[in-house]
């Protein structure tokens, strides 16, 4: 059975397909940093977007199995977390915009991965947390770096210090998801932002990822200069011209991601 389940398409989606927890194993890393590898890989104009799930209704992801925590330490340890956190990396480096669909748990690991998407929708039915230190460990797949980057120092303190898990209105309320959803909602939700996305010109839409994350480290002298540099960039592209014409036409454009 693969643990990772990827479709392509303008709205890919990669889904973690180990039920009912889809628990974060060294398998199922192998398979994530493959799929990951086509989605880096993949045209402009083939792949708009990401929905990132899991299967079934209990859990997103419930993050490691704490059965295989005796295994990582030492050396061992060292490295299944740098690989952990390589692939986490790369989840949220891809070019295009990914959104993680949380229909259930994302806790520990899983949250980490849902906060390496860029946009996180939950259903009313989800519980988010980072509850490493009740089991006196720590986060260590970019939960201490993201977290704060999207709820701010003071919260993400208090959630990673405390290890208290919130509901899905609260992550709402702080930031930490951007919209709450009726149960069995989740994907559906996702897959809208993903096509709305899809619409738009690929190329503009991976500079603007980029330009954002840039933001979170870079001053913003370095931010505004790399604006001007994508600007240029886009505005050499076939899908530049076409949205004008459209514009003017007065009707939809076809953006082919070039």
């Amino acid at each position: 059975m693969s643990l990772v389940l990827l479709e392509l398409g303008a709205v890919a989606r990669l889904t973690l397909n180990n039920p009912p927890l889809n628990l974060v194993t060294e398998e199922l890393l192998v398979e994530l940093d493959a799929a990951l590898g086509q989605l880096e890989a993949a045209d402009p104009g083939a792949v708009r977007a990401v929905v990132v799930s899991g299967n079934g209704e209990r859990a997103f992801s419930a993050g490691s199995d704490v059965k295989a925590f005796e295994s990582h330490t030492g050396a061992a340890g060292r490295a299944h977390f740098t690989r952990e956190e390589a692939v986490f990396a790369r989840l949220a480096e891809l070019p295009m915009p990914t959104i993680a669909a949380i229909e259930g748990n994302a806790l520990g690991g899983g949250l980490e991965l849902a906060l390496a998407c860029d946009i996180r929708v939950a259903s009313e039915r989800a519980n988010l947390g980072l509850p490493e230190v009740r089991l006196a460990v720590t986060p260590g797949a970019g939960g201490t770096q993201r977290l704060p980057r999207v709820v701010g120092v003071a919260r993400a303190k208090e959630l990673a210090l405390t290890g208290r898990i919130i509901d899905a209105d609260e992550a709402e309320r702080i930031g930490l998801v951007s919209r709450v959803v009726p149960v069995g909602q989740a994907a559906a939700a996702a897959e809208q932002i993903a096509a709305d996305i899809s619409q738009r010109g690929p190329l503009a839409v991976r500079e603007v990822k980029s330009l954002i994350d840039l933001s979170a480290d870079a001053d913003i002298g370095t931010g505004l200069a790399a604006e001007i540099d994508a600007s240029e960039r886009v505005f050499k592209s076939e899908d530049m011209l076409e949205g004008a014409q459209a514009f003017v036409e007065k009707r939809q454009p076809h953006y082919r991601g070039r």
